[in-house]
């Protein structure tokens, strides 16, 4: 099977959103590398630079209004190893919590809103903050960062217990590597990357911000999911109506009304709160089979 192929079969898989995000970030930037080598090499170093303007992130709000697309592939967009690869390790091992606890959607949503509210916070700073006002006119930012620590804060939000095993250092738990995150980028809002430290505050806010609201029974994804699905739908096929006729037959399920909703039978939102709870107080371990499943079941339902 080709690279090609294995690419299809990825993004093929239901309940593949995970990969399908890492295989994004990594093919735009495995195309970026290759199209800026051929351009610089044929002396086209300035229709390069033409390119990033078109999928960059800046700052000016006039530039904004005629690339609005750049607050999405923003985020989508890397230059330098150490830069993917950071982000899409993080991506990897707080987005695999994520998932497991929350679901795929969940996920989705954490990762494009983290990026939107990094965009945004960034813009605004840029353009309502003294400091950053010289620095303005020339800005554009590119980069994973604002979404994928919306996934690191929202799993330690989520499970702040939760450990991982560090090299050379062992056990820490997961609230203490956001925290160190966090105040990294408070830290650099200052240095020669402050519009992405301030974009990665921004995502961090949203991460915090979607557990707390989950927890209350609120889905703050629900519009991204909206927007995808009016899109996705435009693209789907739609099957060919068929009128078939056939004679009524008598069911066990209609004389037993109860064995038709026992698939439908889903835990309510205060039995989701309270395992989530326990979660983050006594650790994914303490549940016991009933409560794995009930979280299973919540995490299919929308």
């Amino acid at each position: 099977m080709s690279i090609i192929d294995d690419i299809k079969h990825a993004f093929r898989q239901p309940n593949n959103t995970l990969k399908q995000l890492i295989l994004i970030n990594v093919i735009v930037f495995v195309v970026l590398i290759i199209t800026r080598t051929i351009l610089y090499l044929t002396g086209g170093s300035s229709a390069y630079n033409v390119l990033m303007r078109y999928i960059a992130l800046n700052s000016d709000p006039l530039i904004f209004i005629t690339r609005p697309w750049t607050l999405i592939t923003y985020f989508f967009t890397h230059e330098g190893f150490l830069h993917i690869i950071f982000n899409m390790l993080n991506l990897y091992w707080f987005g695999q919590l994520v998932r497991e606890y929350l679901g795929e959607k969940k996920l989705l949503s954490l990762y494009i809103l983290g990026g939107i509210a990094g965009g945004a916070l960034y813009m605004l700073s840029y353009n309502f903050i003294p400091f950053f006002a010289d620095r303005a006119a020339f800005s554009f930012m590119i980069g994973a960062s604002a979404s994928v620590l919306a996934i690191v804060v929202a799993a330690a939000t989520l499970l702040p217990n939760y450990a991982f095993n560090l090299i050379l250092i062992g056990p820490i738990r997961i609230k203490y590597i956001a925290a160190f995150l966090v105040l990294l980028s408070i830290s650099g809002a200052i240095g020669d990357n402050a519009g992405g430290n301030i974009a990665h505050l921004g995502g961090a806010l949203i991460g915090w911000l979607f557990i707390k609201q989950l927890q209350r029974g609120n889905d703050m994804g629900r519009p991204v999911h909206a927007v995808l699905d009016f899109f996705t739908g435009l693209f789907k096929r739609r099957p060919k109506l068929k009128v078939t006729h056939r004679r009524p037959t008598t069911s066990t399920t209609s004389a037993n009304p109860r064995a038709s909703f026992s698939g439908s039978n889903k835990p309510s939102q205060s039995e989701i709160d309270r395992i989530l709870d326990k979660i983050s107080s006594s650790g994914y371990e303490s549940l016991s089979k009933e409560e794995k499943q009930k979280l299973f079941q919540a995490s299919q339902k929308e």
